[in-house]
């Protein structure tokens, strides 16, 4: 038995099917979704022309260029969310965010900078998402916390506890392992909603004497975004790779669009992933 009063969150043992299940559905809802989506194009050519025009940078910029140049000593990549359920076909959410992680080339541009920023000797940190059974006693939540709940998105088992936990949705993508599980990443504790203000990122990053962020992962209008915004209010200069993220494309609206604009008019510089790296391997 749960110990809260609400039970349509729970994974009672023995339920496994049903949260399967779930998981299932909620795949199919997705691909359902993004097909409705495209169909109002009438061919890939059209299709193509679409997305390039909703996300190519203006043609004539309003707004000034950036002038952020990285120095090493104080630069941190920091990964958001690089996990099964956002970033992998097996993932819970594959079915919303699948076609813009695929459009933008995600988890191989995600390698590139973990790989680069290893290389260059820079601060590397990840900023998971967990939710532990107590999380599941919520009594109110937002949409996609509704959301991700229900669909047992980033779980685990408890806090302490790594049942079940390797090769999960929670788990980090295996292409990534070898640069976090180098017992030189910065692990910090999960974020719970979408920003870094419940977990120790600020911390660790203030710690290592870092004053800059190269911000990457998942996803754009959610998670990449609300930390995005809390490190500029804690005073970091921020750059983000744009497409070294993605976002869900729902009948809503497109998550990813919504946050490339966000992006430009906050950010200290938005950045492809080429142009990233090659400012990691410059910085001094």
């Amino acid at each position: 038995m749960c110990s809260h009063d609400d039970h349509r969150h729970c994974d009672h043992a023995g339920s496994e099917p049903a949260g399967l299940t779930r998981r299932k559905a909620i795949l199919s809802a997705g691909v359902a979704a993004t097909a409705a989506l495209s169909v109002a194009l009438s061919t890939p050519a059209e299709a193509a022309a679409s997305k390039n025009d909703k996300y190519a940078d203006p043609k004539e910029p309003a707004l000034p260029a950036s002038t952020m140049q990285l120095r090493k000593a104080e630069t941190a990549l920091v990964v958001i969310d690089p996990q099964i359920d956002f970033l992998s076909p097996k993932g819970v959410t594959w079915g919303v965010v699948g076609p813009s992680v695929t459009e933008h080339n995600v988890v191989s541009n995600i390698g590139k900078l973990f790989a680069a920023a290893k290389s260059g000797g820079l601060t590397v940190a990840v900023s998971p998402h967990y939710y532990y059974p107590t999380d599941h006693g919520w009594k109110f939540e937002g949409a996609l916390e509704k959301l991700m709940h229900s669909i047992g998105m980033f779980d685990r088992k408890g806090p302490l506890d790594l049942t079940d936990f390797r090769n999960s949705g929670a788990d980090f993508m295996p292409e990534y392992k070898e640069y976090i599980e180098d017992n030189k990443t910065v692990i910090v504790s999960p974020h719970k909603v979408y920003g870094p203000e419940t977990n120790d990122l600020v911390l660790q990053l203030r710690k290592r004497g870092v004053s800059q962020v190269v911000l990457a992962g998942m996803s754009a209008n959610l998670c990449v975004e609300s930390h995005m915004r809390e490190l500029l209010e804690q005073g970091f200069e921020v750059a983000v790779v744009k497409d070294a993220t993605a976002a869900a494309i729902l009948p809503e609206g497109d998550g990813y669009l919504a946050a490339i604009t966000n992006f430009r008019y906050m950010a200290n510089a938005v950045w492809s992933t080429e142009d990233a790296l090659g400012r990691i391997a410059a910085a001094q």
